[in-house]
């Protein structure tokens, strides 16, 4: 596929993103997390998205009525997110406690829910709006567990809106599909193999650097694309695998970020893992995809694209980016 046809798409999804912006709150999940601390105390840490200094989205936590409140919630506000943590008593634990979040339809969040057991087991559950509510039952198996975080690694991809636009700029500045797949295959190996190191703690790395960095990342691919269009390609034109490569091992520790907010359950480590980054993998591959396949049934008369629509989506991402990266900077 030649350069010139995606930047028309480029362009739109760009459009879609500055019309969401009002909501990235939103698009980011709540988390809940429950944790037995003895056979009839349970902890509980709930974690929502900030909107402002001292504002949050309007998501509730509803327990039935066979728990009863040990501690008044203590609650602070912290890199963007409101934080509130108290303790319930239960007897018997968990098992059966019924958990509604309140909120979901109106705000389209979601929440990932953590139950940690007494025993060291834990399971992980999605609330959404069709399904806002779920009742603590038997331990998840395997099956379970490894369907649930392959779904989490799958919408991590497609709703990680600056790892979409890294991948479509590296399809803006690959020529060939010989050099497509090469590229992508160095993007996979070796985001995978951070996710992995990064997630078993064998390596770390602060998060918010690394978000920063991943934002320079679409900064330079903008860069190299306007380069290429004055007469003077860079090393992306050259070499775009190693230049993915490099840059895929960065990305793989802002998923590996993700993961961590999450947690892994422990009887679980490696599958979940996994399948995670299978997930990761598979919502990347339908993406690009997509791209390809309505890039490929394009009425002939818009393939030839004048240079202006190539430049114009790589300084409007690139400016984004840009500004992405200062923001998240500005965290430190």
């Amino acid at each position: 596929m030649k350069a010139t046809v995606v930047p028309a798409l480029l362009l739109s999804l760009f459009a879609l993103i500055c019309a969401g912006s009002s909501h990235a709150d939103e698009l980011r999940p709540a988390y809940l997390q429950l944790t037995e601390t003895s056979a009839d105390s349970v902890s509980i840490y709930w974690k929502v998205p900030a909107r402002g200094a001292r504002q949050r989205l309007a998501l509730e936590v509803i327990l039935d009525g066979t728990s009863e409140a040990l501690s008044v919630p203590i609650e602070r506000f912290v890199n963007g997110v409101n934080v509130r943590h108290w303790q319930i008593h239960r007897p018997g634990g968990l098992m059966g406690l019924g958990v509604t979040v309140d909120g979901l339809a109106r705000s389209g969040a979601e929440v990932l829910a953590r139950v940690e057991y007494l025993d060291g087991t834990s399971a992980t559950h999605r609330l959404t709006a069709e399904a806002p509510a779920f009742r603590i039952a038997d331990k998840p198996g395997l099956l379970e567990t490894v369907s649930t975080y392959f779904v989490l690694g799958v919408e991590h991809i497609l709703f990680g809106i600056d790892h979409l636009l890294f991948v479509t700029l590296l399809l803006l500045l690959v020529r060939t599909a010989r050099h497509l797949a090469i590229t992508v295959t160095a993007f996979t190996v070796a985001h995978s193999i951070t996710l992995i190191l990064a997630s078993l703690e064998i390596i770390q790395v602060p998060v918010l650097p690394v978000e920063v960095c991943i934002a320079l990342s679409i900064v330079f691919l903008a860069t190299e694309i306007i380069r290429g269009e004055q007469g003077k390609p860079g090393l992306t034109a050259s070499a775009p695998w190693l230049v993915a490569l490099g840059f895929g091992l960065l990305h793989g520790l802002g998923f590996a970020a993700a993961l961590n907010e999450i947690g892994l359950p422990r009887h679980a480590v490696m599958p979940a893992l996994v399948v995670f980054n299978l997930g990761v993998e598979a919502g990347q591959l339908v993406f690009i995809a997509v791209v390809l396949t309505v890039g490929r049934f394009l009425p002939a008369g818009l393939k030839q694209t004048p240079v202006w629509q190539v430049r114009v989506p790589a300084y409007a991402v690139g400016s984004l980016a840009a500004f992405w990266a200062v923001e998240r900077a500005a965290g430190f």
